[in-house]
């Protein structure tokens, strides 16, 4: 434990170690000077000290935040590097904790007269508070994944981030709070902007304690907008830090409808803000809205909710976008993973094997034993166990994957291990899908270690996950699992988050339509109406397209999936179907290119894939298309012009470090052919001089980027069509 490597880039570190400031390298600030987005450059994530060891830096070259530590901690600088931009105006405690129904501070630093802004100067004369907790220590750890993913699946990244963990140690001095240590663990990351930040806290008292509630982040950020009035719901909060935490939900299928826990407060000791009523929301906290209600017992540890900050240098959508997809893609590495799979309508056996010959045959990767299959993934019978292990062995024998689909929610148990509705005290419709089972009750329990039995004796390698737990809260004193209404979200939510994390051990692929990406889960709807897959082929083709569009200026195409109805699905006559798929082989192929040709995975939900030999034909050439170009297919999206049938539509993939720079993909809503000039935003290929672009699989025409990246081409669609580009 005594030898550490002091190296000029910083430490060399594989395991945990205490260590004191002055042996850390010291800060020296240089901007980047490439663009992290497009660069080869390796942005390494270190641990750094500064100010004679009095403060503490996190930084990789993109980003900043340095922590005072004396006489406590308080981070007093977060800026964004490429735009030298500073996201502390104000100091604030480090944490906070709520704990037998008092609330403590950790770590935090007083004496600030002006709000509006921090002055290097005054950091020297703040003072702490005795009753917070104190900071004493910190450790260097090595960055361990919170998810243990294991995949049988393509995928765009199978690396773990890398980068380093700073944990700050606190205890404090009151009597009542003796044996209770806590620390904020800070996670800086290799070559993207973004921290995360979390608390952990341990009990090593003799009795248990409360933890009522747990502010994991507080930032008093500089203000978005100017406003003499106005609340802090018409204001608009700052815009160049995006935050993200691992405590969302509500089906919305956006993380920003989704999320659970960030709040913008007003700060009223702000006093020269421009609004005159201090209602500028400009105070950033995370923690969950319902609270935590946790009883922490001796030698238990408490995790808090993560919170990743990601620090934004645009106001501009697409690059936001971009930014945002790459956290994902890069910090979550798991959710990269795109199987081909069909929706399967049948769990005959005849009928499943033959799907599997199918999509073996056609390059299909994954059948899902579909919704209305008659697959019953809670019957653990022998019987149930023996037929189902017998078809996933048979489709591994073929080199392909099986799985299927469970609902938990929106669905009725019985009184006692329904949610409990805390106005009424009864199991009547007050959960978030009207009626739903308690994940903690004695049925929910039970559902769980079902699925883990049922997934682990037959080999199933995805579950298609319908309402996991969408965070109702539980008024029942009598369920095992949680204690009473306080603690009954929490407990759930870790409950399924805990499932996930479990699954991934296991290489199992997760569909769920909820943001649990962060604690393991890998696809979620695109964005749809379902009704409207009743309407026909014709208004599906644009739809879906607009969908497409609309669903991936956040997501990674391999965040989202679509829909493709073979058979008749909510409704709807001849003409919204594929079936018979030899009838309409042309709305089947341009359906499949306008999903693959995006990267989205759509639910081919039906009884086969072909019924022909052309139409097998037609299927195989489209995945053999796709699996070609699987890693620019895969790669960041760049939204041309989006459907609204009056004129072409388009998306572009781009990635500046595949030998394809660039893949284009346009369409023709037109009964006629149309030939366009179509101007190709080019910044994001890496490229700055010259690219070759061939249509198809045709001959390559060098172009000249002009000074703002860009390329006009001229560019003839098929009526009713499309075409694709090929940049190199």
């Amino acid at each position: 434990m005594k030898h550490i490597f002091l190296l000029f880039i910083g430490i060399n570190l594989s395991f945990a170690q205490i260590l004191q400031p002055t042996q850390l390298p010291i800060y020296q600030e240089v901007k980047p000077s490439t663009d992290w987005l497009i660069s080869k450059q390796n942005f390494k994530a270190e641990i750094y000290q500064t100010s004679g060891g009095k403060d503490l830096v996190l930084s990789n070259g993109l980003l900043k935040r340095q922590i005072r530590i004396s006489p406590n901690a308080a981070t007093i600088d977060f800026k964004n590097l490429r735009t030298n931009e500073q996201f502390v105006r104000s100091v604030r405690p480090e944490a906070r904790i709520a704990i037998d129904g008092k609330t403590y501070n950790i770590g935090g630093l007083y004496g600030q007269k002006e709000h509006a802004y921090l002055l290097t100067e005054w950091i020297d004369k703040l003072e702490s508070k005795s009753q917070d907790f104190q900071y004493k220590t910190f450790k260097i750890n090595p960055l361990t994944p919170h998810v243990n993913f294991k995949s049988r699946t393509w995928a765009m990244n199978q690396q773990n981030p890398k980068g380093k963990e700073l944990e700050l140690i606190f205890k404090s001095n009151l009597p009542e709070l003796k044996g209770i240590s806590v620390s904020v663990h800070y996670e800086i990351f290799d070559n993207i902007p973004t921290i995360c930040k979390w608390v952990s806290v341990e009990n090593k008292g003799d009795k248990s304690l409360k933890i009522n509630q747990l502010v994991n982040e507080i930032l008093a950020t500089p203000e978005e907008e100017s406003a003499v009035v106005g609340s802090p719901e018409q204001m608009k909060k700052p815009q160049r830090i995006y935050i993200e935490n691992n405590y969302a939900f509500n089906n919305a299928m956006r993380y920003e409808l989704s999320d659970q826990a960030t709040h913008w407060k007003v700060d009223s000791s702000y006093t020269s803000q421009v609004n005159y009523n201090f209602q500028t929301p400009c105070v950033l906290e995370v923690y969950p809205s319902f609270g935590i209600g946790f009883e922490l017992l001796p030698n238990q540890t408490y995790k808090s909710i993560r919170s990743y900050e990601l620090l934004l240098d645009n106001y501009d959508r697409e690059r936001n976008g971009l930014a945002r997809r790459r956290m994902y893609a890069t910090l979550f590495p798991y959710t990269t993973q795109n199987p081909i799979f069909m929706h399967l309508v049948s769990t005959d056996p005849v009928k499943v094997k033959t799907t599997i010959d199918q999509c073996a045959e056609t390059g299909y990767e994954m059948v899902i034993l579909s919704f209305g299959s008659g697959l019953n993934m809670e019957d653990v019978s022998a019987e149930n166990i023996k037929k189902f292990k017998e078809l996933a062995d048979y489709a591994h024998s073929k080199g392909v994957l099986l799985g299927g689909y469970s609902l938990f929610s929106s669905r009725r148990i019985d009184d006692e291990n329904d949610v409990i509705d805390p106005k009424t005290g009864l199991p009547d419709k007050g959960a978030f899908f009207g009626n739903a089972p308690c994940l903690a009750s004695q049925w929910g329990i039970n559902y769980l270690n079902n699925l883990k039995k049922f997934i682990t004796e037959t080999g199933f390698d995805l579950l298609e996950h319908d309402g996991p737990y969408p965070g109702d809260v539980c008024a029942s004193t009598k369920h095992p699992g949680h204690k009473g209404l306080d603690d009954s979200q929490w407990v759930q939510m870790e409950m399924q988050k805990g499932f996930y994390r479990w699954l991934n051990e296991r290489g199992v692929y997760i569909n769920a339509p909820d943001w649990y990406f962060l604690d393991g889960s890998h696809k979620i709807a695109l964005g749809y109406r379902e009704v409207n897959f009743s309407l026909s082929r014709e208004q599906q083709k644009i739809l879906n397209r607009q969908n497409i569009f609309d669903g991936t200026w956040e997501k990674t195409p391999s965040m989202g999936w679509g829909f493709v109805p073979l058979t008749k699905y909510q409704g709807g006559g001849a003409e919204a179907v594929l079936e018979p798929l030899s009838e309409h082989l042309k709305d089947y192929e341009q359906l499949m290119v306008q999903y693959y040709g995006a990267g989205v995975q759509a639910c081919y939900r039906g009884p086969r894939l072909y019924d022909t030999e052309e139409t097998k034909q037609t299927v195989k050439k489209t995945i053999d298309w796709y699996k070609k170009y699987r890693p620019i297919l895969n790669s960041d999206l760049i939204h041309l012009r989006r459907p609204d049938g009056r004129d072409w539509d388009g998306i572009m993939h781009v990635n500046p470090n595949l030998k394809e720079k660039g893949f284009v993909m346009l369409y023709n809503p037109l009964k006629e052919s149309i030939s366009r000039k179509i101007n190709l935003p080019l910044y994001y290929t890496g490229l700055s001089d010259k690219i070759l672009v061939r249509e198809k699989e045709g001959k390559s025409k060098s172009y000249t980027l002009n000074r703002n990246y860009e390329i006009e081409l001229d560019v003839t669609i098929p009526a009713e069509g499309f075409t694709w580009l090929v940049l190199e």
